[in-house]
């Protein structure tokens, strides 16, 4: 962004107000009274923010909040998808201001929760005040900015996607921020621009990225339009942001591309990501807030993400193509934005163009322009929405508008805008007709004319403000402007963006999200799952499809949960067990080779004890027969099944065998074996042991479960292995008796270690900063690989001993199949004489 240049540059001389005086102050008092008004119904607990914001990130919060009043590290969690780790997590808010709202209770409540969100706005909106007032442009101009910015298109609309709303009040502050460093070649804007960019970009989102390339491109200007002297005046300035930016983001950004490297999404493909386009229908909602019905409840949404007339496979929601920032900023964007070449001045230049290319990336698969940014923009291919550009087209319009009202404050006394409201006049008539001749091909003319004739009244009262602007030019003018821009741009987006169906349902609706919640089934659950002191069990219960709030309920209510809902997962546990980025429906549960049905070894493995579904599971899972699941429960919600051939979370096996886990998942077919005589191993055990099962008994006592600790106590007459049926991760570390050693991957998904005979304390912990590092060093440089040879193994059986117990799974390990032993090229089995073997375990 060039410096602001002589007052010429900028449109003429400026009217009289002081440039750090009472029209700024006015101005900023005006914009936080509106703040406080319009998000009133959410402060008082009326409504809440619904959706993501309450079924994922109220749960977010309130298990960080729990964690750090409990004196628990929030960097990894048990309680969904079989264990995350929320420090890699960049939905997890840890790195992000809600910390300060988790600190301050252990229980945030819905209306804290939604006024820090809401707060982002006011932040956001106060810095691009800032920027007009570090330009010297009229403080009106900077007001409307503000308002348009927090209430504008999907700040508005998609105000419950909270990590974009935080990625968009950082741009903001960072924008700002960067300007001042740039004009100013300041060491101090500089680190603070760099600081708040990091901000931005903890919560990586496309919201956030896509500002990253605004505030690249507002560099760039800045060095196009002052040439080699700007460049090196600005280098220190940049080299202090770029410092304070690195340190800001580079250990978490370390683990978030880490974890998304592991997760069932690290890269979206082109086809797959162009169904998050906005149509080119939606930009009629610029003009038309509720052409589609998208606010009214009285009218069935007929937009083109719900007609299938217009868009196949759009996968937005009815409020991502919500565009609307007012009347009166689009107005003035037209008529004398374009009418008058303003947008093309050389102060906003930059922001014309950007704004440009936000609104091409935003219709994607529409426009040639997002498929070559798919290709040439690095971080693209990383998220699926292109529509998430309407955040920064509402934050671009909003300082475009705002300047353009800049220009028309400060216009030599007795221009004449005649022309140029004549000239957007026709163009709002033509856009009307458009938008009628769209309905009624639609068959929906009866819904639209009524949104149509409603805005085009807000564009008339937007021209009565246009004129009002330009006759009062007295002492209170300003004063005057700040009001007369302040009322109706506030009722404007109050009535068009106010609260609605997308953003404010009854607080009720997500009771279950409450840690004092009376719900039954949460009640039945808990009660079920409680274990005393010291018990190896802690078991998993599944929540089949209870409802859209339901999934993350876990991290609210502290028990293990199977899903959850969350966009990015460990792909080995959502391969193994079907897991999707959440289960609002039964119909939605996503069955695996693995785990073909909750009658399954898996299904016991993982300690999945308890299933709550909304319909007779039966109706989910039809492979089910009479006695497989106990109906134990019966709630208003729904039915409570319990499994009960369900491990225990810590076992002891005596011991192991080798199994091919990749073909295990993709087959289903595991090896006949006892859970609790062997373990299945990828690779041989670190000491000596050999190969099959044994009967040796061993005791084990889970003294200690949290977040990121775990200690188990063992005490066996031989050696073997304490399996604990968590998910296995790279980061976690494991010690016997305070000697580190190695955690294997166990039973496909699991994790082992193997212990002496006696009594041991083992001790699971969980270490971001070391585990990180170790991965990527291993990335870097990986280990070499030695030869493969055939490795000795006990012969393959050629009748393997079934377990006569309810004849449901052999008693022993008969050895890799011969297609496994074919894939480790370990060469044909020899017979061997069968041990006998008395199996204690049933169903597994």
């Amino acid at each position: 962004m060039a410096p602001p240049g002589p007052a010429g540059d900028l449109g003429g001389p400026l009217d009289a107000f002081p440039r750090k005086g009472a029209g700024y102050v006015l101005a900023a008092t005006a914009f936080v009274c509106v703040w406080a008004v319009l998000c009133w119904p959410w402060l008082s607990g009326a409504v809440t923010i619904p959706f993501d914001a309450k079924a994922h990130f109220q749960a977010q919060i309130q298990f960080l909040a729990q964690a750090l009043h409990s004196g628990q590290s929030p960097f990894w969690t048990h309680n969904v998808f079989g264990g995350s780790p929320q420090v890699a997590d960049p939905q997890s808010l840890i790195f992000s201001p809600a910390i300060i709202l988790a600190l301050l209770s252990p229980s945030p409540s819905f209306r804290a929760v939604d006024a820090y969100v809401l707060a982002h706005l006011l932040a956001g909106g106060l810095a691009l005040m800032m920027f007009f007032r570090d330009r010297n442009w009229h403080p009106v101009g900077g007001l409307m900015a503000a308002l348009v910015f927090a209430f504008g298109a999907s700040a508005a609309w998609r105000v419950q996607h909270v990590g974009q709303i935080a990625s968009l009040a950082f741009f903001a502050i960072a924008f700002w921020l960067t300007a001042r460093m740039l004009q100013r070649s300041s060491l101090l804007a500089g680190a603070f621009a760099g600081f708040s960019a990091g901000l931005m970009v903890l919560e990586p989102d496309q919201v956030a990225l896509l500002g990253c390339y605004i505030l690249v491109g507002m560099v760039v200007a800045h060095w196009v339009s002052g040439g080699w002297v700007a460049v090196w005046r600005s280098l220190p300035a940049i080299a202090a942001a770029s410092v304070a930016g690195i340190a800001t983001i580079a250990l978490p950004l370390l683990w978030t591309w880490l974890f998304a490297e592991a997760t069932t999404r690290p890269a979206i493909d082109l086809a797959e990501a162009g169904r998050g386009s906005l149509h080119p229908a939606s930009l009629l909602t610029a003009f038309f807030g509720d052409l589609f019905g998208a606010l009214d409840p009285k009218v069935d949404f007929w937009g083109p993400y719900n007609n299938p007339d217009w868009a196949k496979e759009l996968f937005l929601s009815q409020n991502m193509g919500q565009v609307y920032f007012g009347a009166l900023p689009l107005l003035l964007l037209i008529a004398p934005g374009l009418t008058r070449g303003w947008l093309w001045d050389r102060a906003v230049r930059p922001l014309t163009l950007l704004f440009a290319f936000m609104v091409l990336f935003a219709l994607g698969r529409y426009t040639p322009v997002f498929g070559l940014a798919y290709d040439y923009l690095p971080g693209v291919k990383v998220f699926r929405r292109p529509a998430d550009a309407t955040f920064l087209v509402g934050g671009l319009g909003a300082l475009l508008s705002g300047y353009v009202l800049h220009r028309i404050l400060t216009a030599e006394p007795g221009t004449s805008f005649r022309r140029d409201l004549l000239a957007a006049a026709a163009i709002l008539l033509a856009v009307a007709g458009l938008a009628l001749a769209l309905s009624q091909e639609a068959g929906h003319l009866r819904d639209a004319w009524k949104p149509v004739a409603l805005a085009l009244g807000w564009f008339a009262a937007a021209a009565v403000v246009f004129v009002l602007l330009r006759r009062w030019r007295g002492g209170m003018a300003p004063v005057a402007a700040a009001v007369l821009v302040t009322g109706v741009l506030a009722a404007d987006l109050g009535v068009n963006n106010g609260p609605n169906e997308s953003t404010a349902l009854p607080p009720q609706l997500y009771d279950v999200l409450r840690p004092e919640t009376h719900n039954e089934t949460i009640a039945v659950l808990k009660r079920l799952t409680a274990q005393p002191a010291g018990s190896p069990r802690r078991d998993r219960v599944e929540l089949l499809g209870m409802g859209f709030e339901w999934p993350n309920a876990a991290l609210v209510h502290g028990f293990d949960h199977t899903l959850g809902y969350n966009p990015l997962r460990l792909a080995d546990f959502s391969e193994a067990v079907g897991t999707r980025d959440g289960i609002a429906s039964p119909s939605e549960r996503k069955f695996t080779p693995l785990f073909p049905s909750y009658r399954c070894r898996l299904a016991n493995m993982l300690g999945l004890r308890y299933i709550a579904s909304p319909v007779p599971i039966e109706q989910v899972d039809r492979s089910l027969q009479d006695g497989d699941l106990k109906l134990v429960a019966r709630t208003k919600d729904g039915y409570v099944y319990e499994n009960p051939r369900a491990l225990p979370r810590v076992l002891f096996a005596g011991g192991w065998q080798l199994a091919d886990f990749e073909g295990m998942k993709q087959g289903g077919q595991w090896p006949e074996f006892d859970p609790r005589q062997a373990v299945l191993l990828e690779v041989e055990p670190p000491e000596a042991a050999p190969e099959g099962p044994s009967l040796v008994k061993g005791e084990v006592r889970l003294t200690r479960y949290e977040n990121t600790e775990i200690e188990v106590e063992v005490t066996a007459a031989a050696g073997g292995f304490v399996v604990l049926n968590d998910i296995w991760h790279p980061w976690w570390r494991a010690q016997v008796d305070g000697v580190e050693t190695e955690i294997l991957r166990a039973n496909v998904l699991f994790r082992a270690v193997q212990v002496p005979a006696g009594t041991h304390k083992v001790r699971f912990s969980f270490h971001a900063v070391e585990g990180a590092i170790a991965e990527m060093r291993e990335r870097v440089s990986p280990p070499a690989v030695e030869d493969d040879l055939p490795l000795p193994l006990p012969p393959l059986r050629d009748e393997p001993v079934i377990a006569q117990t309810d004849g449901l799974l052999p008693s022993m390990l008969a050895g890799p199949s011969p297609a496994v032993r074919d894939s480790l090229r370990l060469g044909p089995a020899t017979a061997a004489p069968p041990r006998e073997v008395v199996s204690s375990v049933q169903g597994y």
